[in-house]
């Protein structure tokens, strides 16, 4: 009887234990990356390695003192390292394999661990496609066979792949290290077009940007009267304005953008951003009173210097070798400007209809109400931390544009309509 009640016991304390949440099983094992950098005509290979993993595989104490060991160790890492990766043709000829920095990357939380970042360069025989080949990889996981490896396509400008978003191709496992890479179906064709694709995105999804081309847009129809907006200026005075307006941002944000990406010139992220928000809030008052009539054009061109950098910081993601980095700055500005084209398409022509009419007073003073306060609420985010529900409620309105340029649509439509009858009107009585 005490056996079956001994037995019984042990049997619900081992189902409870496999069944209740373990600490130790929150988190997952600590796994490498392989990240991949395909240029011109090698491959950039950055490695990312547990160093509590590589302290295993290795058999040398590298944890207590991480930076001591990597300089007593630099020479056997290194041997260690390169004599476990190789590139391979599929001739099957071997790629030269050029050792170029070992660092260490600290964690975030004392939960995650010490990793050891190495940087190789990864060169294909005179003749081979870079795009092609065999990697072999088993850094670890031969000593450690429960250990996983990711691969993973970082950059590959031929096939629109950016560090923004990798694209990862393989694990590597014990017994399965090899991995075929075939980066082969790209071109620079396709990579140019992602380029210009990437231009257009940025402008449908910066928000910031779009508003600050609409407060532009927002007064384009409009003459000055004494120190007040006035009348429509008709058709071919407000296109002749806007094409004046859009030029001049478009050659602002070009120069800066060549600028940037060329790493002439680097400005942290965070006064740019800051400075596009109050190019908002500035073009937002000018669209309820004038403060710089006759001088739009300038004042866009300013804005659009503080923009291209801003639009730079991308780029620099997008090309690496100079060639590249010439066609990224052309494409992304192609990809720009047809989205401020389609933009202007949708939304010009039904501020100039309603520009002769007096619904467009109060339209434009909403309008420039909701940039104000929203360029407000991002000025004190990005510039003190104060958090806002702005990005939520523009986000919200950028995703029904289609529906707010048909609302447009209908008010500019229903105000003409309104106005020819009440003249019609006016005329007979």
């Amino acid at each position: 009887m005490f056996k079956k009640i001994t037995l019984l016991t042990m049997s619900i304390l081992m189902t409870v234990f496999f069944l209740m949440p373990s600490s130790t099983s929150a988190h997952s094992m600590p796994t490498s990356v392989v990240n991949l950098d395909f240029l011109e005509n090698e491959v950039a290979a950055e490695l990312i390695i547990p160093l509590d993993r590589l302290e295993v595989a290795f058999e040398e104490n590298l944890y207590d003192q991480p930076e001591q060991a990597i300089k007593t160790y630099h020479d056997e890492l290194v041997a260690y390292i390169t004599g476990h990766i190789s590139a391979v043709t599929t001739d099957e000829e071997y790629w030269s394999v050029i050792f170029n920095d070992m660092t260490l990357s600290y964690p975030d939380t004392e939960t995650d661990p010490i990793d050891l970042v190495v940087q190789l360069t990864l060169t294909p025989p005179e003749g081979a496609a870079v795009e092609t080949f065999t990697l072999n990889y088993d850094v670890v996981v031969r000593e450690l066979v429960t250990h996983v490896i990711t691969v993973a396509v970082r950059s590959d400008w031929n096939n629109g792949i950016y560090s923004s978003n990798p694209e990862i191709i393989a694990s590597i496992i014990d017994n399965n290290t090899t991995v075929q890479v075939n980066q082969s179906n790209g071109s620079i064709l396709t990579g140019f077009v992602s380029i210009i694709k990437t231009g257009m995105a940025h402008i449908a999804e910066g928000v910031d940007h779009l508003l600050f081309l609409l407060a532009l847009l927002l007064p384009a129809p409009l003459l000055v009267n004494g120190r007040k907006w006035g009348e429509s200026a008709g058709f071919k005075a407000s296109m002749k304005k806007l094409f004046k307006i859009t030029l001049a941002f478009t050659i602002g944000h070009s120069i800066t953008l060549i600028i940037g990406a060329t790493g002439w010139i680097s400005i942290p992220s965070q006064p740019i951003e800051v400075l596009i928000a109050v190019s908002i809030l500035l073009s937002a008052i000018h669209a309820i009173h004038p403060i710089f009539v006759g001088r739009e054009v300038f004042v866009a061109g300013g804005f659009g210097l503080v923009h291209g950098l801003a639009f730079a910081t991308l780029v620099t993601d997008l090309g690496v070798t100079p060639m590249r980095i010439v066609m990224s700055v052309l494409g992304f500005n192609i990809g720009i400007e047809l989205m401020q084209l389609i933009v202007i398409v949708l939304i010009m022509p039904w501020f100039i209809l309603l520009s002769v009419t007096k619904a467009y007073t109060p339209i434009k003073i909403i309008g420039a109400l909701f940039a104000i306060i929203a360029s407000i609420g991002w000025i004190l985010d990005r510039a003190f931390g104060v958090t806002s529900p702005v990005d939520t409620i523009v986000n919200s309105l950028a995703g029904n544009v289609i529906w707010i340029v048909g609302i447009l649509a209908v008010l500019s439509i229903s105000s003409m309509v309104i106005s020819k009858v009440n003249a019609s009107k006016f005329i007979r009585g």
